[in-house]
């Protein structure tokens, strides 16, 4: 077995590109996040709705209640990220996709049938039950290292990058359309809440359709391959942490995620608060920064990513992220100051939502090609595995500290200048990344 104290040989896939797998694992990821981004817009919404009639309306608490609940679905992804991507690489990653995608199916459902519940008369049952389906969808999506793994496999170390861009792509097409149907069936409905569920819930399960009947297995088993791996075996952390190639790269993302996070766990309230934005309304802005996410990664990214490095990516990622959270804080002054949300501040909020996507397009597939390239091709799974849980872990403090400093003040101001400086601070790592390239 590899030790991976040591320098390790870039992984080499089993065929020089398998567009088929690329193709389908593309279709699968991006109709699972259709999924995805009906729930989010208006998750933290529909549970502030029930939290309040359970708690002291004291905002801290309400916060903390809500920011645990978003916080659910990146712990079991921390937890089961690593898991599923050791279990690719023994078994598949083929099983391992399917099985997610039907967990999606049975989560988003329940999803569904808890926001049909009544608030004044069930909102405990119904509070419990988002916990079960936050919980239970996000085991289901820790596969996410695995289908990067599919990329891995499937593409030559020196287009590693514009692999895992395609996955990114795949994000975004699915946040541009995933709020744009929820908006259309909530259109459709009357404002029934229990159809963004219930969408997600068919979606996922058109997906793992399409994944049962296309989906081909990417991964090609050697000799070395085969040994046996204990699954819970928290040794891999420490392994991938002492690497000096790949713990720069995995501290970096960490805490642009955990950064982020402070963005993207309030940008829902943000909506509604400054601009007071209705539901739909909050579809549409969800809809922009999937539509810019889309053609940062599908199109800027890929025809820029022969002439930039990795490692040029993440330093212009953070810059850009830390921009477009900075932005966000000084329109939380403005209002707070008694400006009026008119369309020189709305500039301002699309200005500065496409600066942090585009940092967080840049950075993303750039750190997860890096790491897939200085990884060996038996591990694959488990370390990009490693990765997704570093990034679950930031966005299970994100919302753990966001939400309550978002509510903590009047102004919501402290979790984009929390966010800002962290970012910021991140820059200082890119040298010794490069260095250990």
């Amino acid at each position: 077995m590899q030790n991976l104290d040591q320098p390790v040989t870039p992984a080499e896939p089993g065929q020089a590109s398998n567009r088929s797998a690329l193709l389908i694992v593309f279709l699968v990821v991006f109709i699972d996040l259709l999924g995805f981004g009906i729930i989010l817009p208006l998750l933290p919404r529909i549970a502030e709705g029930y939290v309040e009639r359970l708690v002291p309306r004291a905002s801290w608490q309400v916060g903390l209640v809500v920011g645990l609940l978003m916080s659910a679905f990146s712990l079991m992804q921390f937890l089961f990220a690593p898991i599923w991507g050791r279990l690719s690489d023994r078994v598949g990653r083929r099983p391992i996709l399917l099985l997610g995608l039907g967990g999606s199916v049975v989560f988003y459902a329940l999803f569904g049938w808890a926001t049909s519940l009544d608030p004044l008369e069930s909102a405990a049952l119904a509070l419990a039950l988002f916990f079960v389906a936050r919980i239970g969808a996000g085991i289901a999506g820790a596969t996410i290292a695995t289908a990067q793994a599919v990329i891995a496999d499937s593409t030559p170390p020196e287009k590693r990058k514009h692999g895992m861009a395609l996955i990114g792509a795949a994000f975004g097409i699915g946040f541009t359309f995933g709020p744009l149907i929820g908006f259309g069936g909530l259109w459709l409905t009357g404002n029934y809440l229990p159809t963004i569920g219930y969408t997600a819930s068919a979606l996922s399960a058109v997906a793992l359709v399409l994944g049962m009947i296309l989906l081909p297995e990417t991964r090609v088993f050697s000799q070395d391959s085969t040994a046996r791996r204990h699954l819970l075996d928290p040794s891999a952390i420490g392994h991938a942490l002492r690497d000096s190639a790949i713990a720069p790269v995995i501290l970096t993302f960490f805490t642009a995620s955990l950064g982020f996070g402070a963005f993207e766990v309030t940008l829902a309230l943000f909506l509604k608060d400054t601009f007071r934005f209705g539901e739909n309304n909050s579809f549409l802005v969800f809809a922009y920064i999937g539509f810019v996410l889309m053609l940062t990664q599908g199109v800027l990214y890929r025809r820029l990513a022969s002439r930039v490095s990795e490692v040029t990516f993440i330093g212009m990622g953070i810059i850009f992220m830390g921009v477009g959270v900075a932005l966000m804080g000084l329109i939380a002054k403005l209002v707070d100051a008694g400006h009026e949300p008119d369309a020189w501040l709305m500039t301002l909020l699309f200005a500065a939502l496409s600066a942090a996507v585009i940092g967080f397009a840049f950075l993303t597939p750039s750190a997860q090609a890096l790491i897939s390239r200085r990884t060996s091709a038996d591990r694959q799974g488990e370390i990009l595995g490693v990765n997704q849980s570093a990034s679950a872990l930031a966005r299970i403090l994100g919302p753990m500290v966001g939400v309550p400093l978002y509510t903590a003040t009047e102004s919501h101001l402290l979790p984009y200048i929390a966010g800002a400086v962290l970012l910021l601070l991140m820059l200082p790592l890119l040298p010794r990344i490069r260095r250990t390239g």
